[in-house]
């Protein structure tokens, strides 16, 4: 199902290696037509690393969709009841936020705004980027695969050498991926080889 027209939030948490792979994808829905809702947790608001500002990204992003970003639990809770989404996008997902997640713990603006959608019965979808998928966090990435609405963009290890237990979704399949999601489909395969030596 095409995006044009549709209500997707597009929530940020911190893994800010990851953010330069996902801000294209914000700019592929909004130029395919999708009303993109950025939503940020406190993590990005506040963090300044070698990848940038905080204050930066968001500005970026709110020059880029056109609205200001939702940054507080509040916020994000009318879009449950009053503005409801018809798809949210998590991406990137951290370990931290994954666990909270699967355990129903809301204590950001993000996962508010996924609790939200999850409450309509309208689609979630994660792109995880964790280094524990494959260890402590695996338990709660099989109960996200295993929990109805939650859509994955298909992901793999990203140096299962170096870094065994790390995951970390395929970015470029985001809008493929929620373009699946809206119709209650998960793309396939959601497992794939990142890894290219």
């Amino acid at each position: 199902m095409e995006v044009k027209g549709k209500r997707i939030g597009f929530g940020l948490t911190g893994s800010h290696c990851t953010y330069d792979a996902v801000y294209p994808q914000i700019e592929a829905l909004v130029k395919a037509g999708a009303d993109v809702v950025p939503i940020v947790t406190a993590t990005v608001q506040q963090t300044e690393t070698r990848f940038g500002k905080g204050e930066d990204w968001i500005e970026r992003i709110e020059n880029l969709t056109g609205k200001k970003v939702i940054q507080s639990i509040v916020d994000a809770e009318p879009l449950g009841p009053k503005m409801p989404l018809d798809c949210m996008v998590i991406a990137p997902l951290t370990g931290n936020s994954m666990s909270k997640l699967a355990n129903a713990l809301t204590d950001s603006p993000v996962l508010m705004a996924a609790k939200a959608t999850l409450r309509n019965h309208h689609p979630v979808v994660v792109g995880i980027s964790t280094n524990d998928a494959l260890g402590l966090n695996g338990v709660n990435l099989m109960r996200l695969m295993a929990t109805k609405n939650i859509y994955f963009i298909p992901f793999g290890q990203d140096h299962p050498f170096k870094k065994p237990n790390s995951m970390v979704a395929d970015m470029n399949k985001l809008l493929p991926t929620v373009e699946a999601a809206l119709e209650g489909k998960q793309l396939q395969p959601v497992i794939i080889e990142r890894y290219q030596g």
